[in-house]
């Protein structure tokens, strides 16, 4: 009969092996593993479901809300404005600017938010100083990456560790135990990409606009999008169309071609001024269409509707949007028509990149992924408020850009304080950090900076179920013996010290971690690094921070973290670039981590 450990690791492959094929949601995996390890008698129903009531996970959930507050009063916005008024015009400088104020963001707030705020600043730079954005969006998202190491609540994989050492015993790292170690990294390898990444990474994406341009033109924006030309109509008297929207008379279905602006006459001067309402605006004899041909057939649709055809418009008075789909969008899996798109946001989809290609298929059909970049059209308003959609979009260039100004609002001051008020807490150990963290999430909706259903939006479930989920495996391992096993395959490594023990921990988490969540890898690897250093007799700590640091190097591939995919598309990357940028900096990261870490935290 197979031993329970032997049956532990079986469960263990299958899983790293579903995480690696993508087939499967993470927490739908990380479920299926605590199933089994349950339904197998591996584990009691109270070490299955201990990770559901673990600090942790408490903790990682009122993270979310906090940093969903700072993103949705606007108060990170401002600091990517800011960043953007002192990144000047050279590329190494924009770099430093850029990679270092993005991991000073990522501290505190969500790496993937991070990149999802960063990414349209940190194009426009770019295209303001006519360089590719490609050379700057992948240093982006590495310093974002590398920020993870500088505080506790930075990252989960932090928190895992952290947690690791309460569980068995010991001390948990205090909130900037992680920023001596952090810093110097994310230093090190912004220094790297300051002096080499300009011949590293390929100037991929084109320069898009001219120096001091506020704004992007709309051949700008559709470069890369496979889109038809915009024709202007006007409905005559005896059309079919007057008195139905054109979401009613179904235009999109019948003749491929997607109406995104309505001009109407005004009032005895006839001057034509244009609606806020398309999709649903009921049409009137006189009013003028700006139509949107694609594939489709605007000849059949003048003659069979009554539409006169007034001109070919090179531009139109609909503001056109990049739009990227993030992790956690609820259109994921989606067609355009089972979304009901169209009528939920006011705005028309007018082409759809996919890995930096354009989507041939039928749009209003094609099931939307993590990282499409949609290219829409709708009035200014509709526009705005797709920026405040965070969850399911990044409004990543447009064609009218709008900016935060003036003094902090109400929101953003009790944000401010509020968030101030948790480090302060956390810094100090006043009380419980899961107790801090809750007490500032609870705030936040205390005083309306977030309402609660927009505060349980800006929890990553998936993430909160991944770790809850996930935990009870190292209980499993524990258990059985299989990390006793583990530790003694590594003993050879170990016999010739703690420092090479380190670098077998640091090439172990950071390979897992190109191809399978790097949350999960820190929380698979931190029991065996434990394990090990108690074997050694040595220390704990340095075992664990080498974890947390080679969990935060993960960006040798673009499907190793959703901050890595965001860029992907906008930097018009490909997967090679990634590894020749990624391989060499995670070789010094390891480096570095290998001998500074022993200096801050001894064996």
């Amino acid at each position: 009969m197979i031993s329970d450990a032997a049956l532990v690791y079986v469960i263990l492959s299958i899983t790293i092996l579903l995480f690696v094929s993508d087939k499967l949601r993470l927490d739908l995996v990380a479920l299926l593993a605590l199933l089994a390890l349950s339904l197998t008698g591996i584990l009691t129903l109270s070490e299955s479901l201990a990770g559901f009531s673990d600090p942790l996970v408490v903790m990682i959930a009122g993270l979310f809300v906090v940093a969903g507050a700072i993103f949705r009063t606007g108060l990170a916005e401002r600091f990517g404005l800011v960043l953007g008024r002192i990144a000047g015009s050279r590329r190494s400088r924009m770099t430093a600017v850029v990679m270092l104020g993005t991991g000073l963001l990522s501290a505190f707030v969500s790496t993937t938010g991070t990149v999802a705020l960063m990414l349209p600043v940190t194009a426009s730079l770019a295209r303001k100083a006519r360089l590719s954005p490609s050379l700057l969006l992948l240093p982006m998202a590495i310093g974002a990456l590398l920020g993870g190491m500088l505080t506790l609540i930075a990252t989960p994989p932090n928190l895992i560790v952290s947690n690791q050492l309460a569980a068995a015993g010991y001390e948990p790292f205090a909130f900037f135990d992680f920023t001596p170690a952090g810093l110097l990294i994310l230093t090190a390898g912004t220094a790297v990409m300051v002096l080499i990444g300009g011949r590293l990474i390929p100037a991929r994406a084109p320069v898009e606009l001219a120096v001091g341009t506020d704004s992007v033109s709309r051949r700008d924006i559709v470069s890369g999008h496979s889109v038809g030309r915009i024709v202007r109509l006007r409905v005559s008297a005896g059309s079919p169309l007057v008195g139905m929207s054109p979401a009613a008379a179904s235009l999109g279905e019948k003749y491929g071609v997607n109406v995104i602006g309505i001009r109407r006459p005004r009032g005895r001067t006839g001057r034509m001024h244009r609606l806020s309402q398309t999709a649903e605006e009921p049409l009137c004899a006189g009013d003028e269409l700006d139509v949107h041909e694609g594939g489709g057939d605007v000849d059949r649709l003048c003659a069979t509707q009554s539409l006169q055809f007034v001109a070919e418009r090179g531009e139109s008075d609909a503001v056109l949007a990049e739009v990227l789909l993030t992790p956690r969008s609820r259109l994921i899996g989606q067609t355009l028509e089972e979304s009901r798109f169209r009528s939920r946001y006011g705005v028309n989809v007018l082409s759809i990149r996919r890995l930096g290609e354009a989507v041939e298929s039928a749009l209003a059909t094609t099931p939307l992924r993590f990282a499409d970049t949609l290219l829409v059209a709708g009035s200014p308003r509709k526009i705005d408020l797709l920026r405040g959609e965070a969850g399911d979009f990044v409004v990543v260039s447009r064609t009218r850009e709008a900016t935060k100004q003036g003094p902090l609002s109400r929101r953003e001051l009790l944000t401010l304080a509020i968030m101030l008020g948790m480090l302060a807490l956390l810094t100090w150990e006043i009380v419980p950090p899961a107790i801090a963290v809750l007490l500032a999430a609870v705030s936040i909706v205390l005083t309306r900076c977030l309402d609660m259903t927009a505060a349980y939006r800006e929890i990553n479930w998936e993430s909160v179920i991944l770790i809850a989920a996930i935990l009870p495996m190292a209980t499993a391992l524990q258990k059985t013996g299989g990390i006793d096993m583990i530790v003694n395959l590594l003993e050879p490594i170990g016999d010739a010290g703690p420092v090479a023990m380190l670098a077998a921990l640091f090439l172990l988490t950071g390979v897992m971690s190109q191809f399978i969540s790097n949350t999960a890898t820190a929380a698979l690897v931190a029991p065996i690094a434990l394990s090990s250093a108690l074997q050694m007799g040595v220390s704990p700590y340095p075992f664990m921070m080498t974890v947390a640091a080679a969990a935060s190097t993960s960006f040798a591939t673009p499907i190793s973290t959703p901050a890595t995919m965001l860029v992907l598309g906008p930097g018009s990357y490909r997967f090679s670039d990634y590894a020749r940028v990624g391989v060499p900096l995670q070789f010094i990261c390891g480096v570095l981590t290998v001998f500074l870490v022993p200096l801050l935290f001894p064996f």
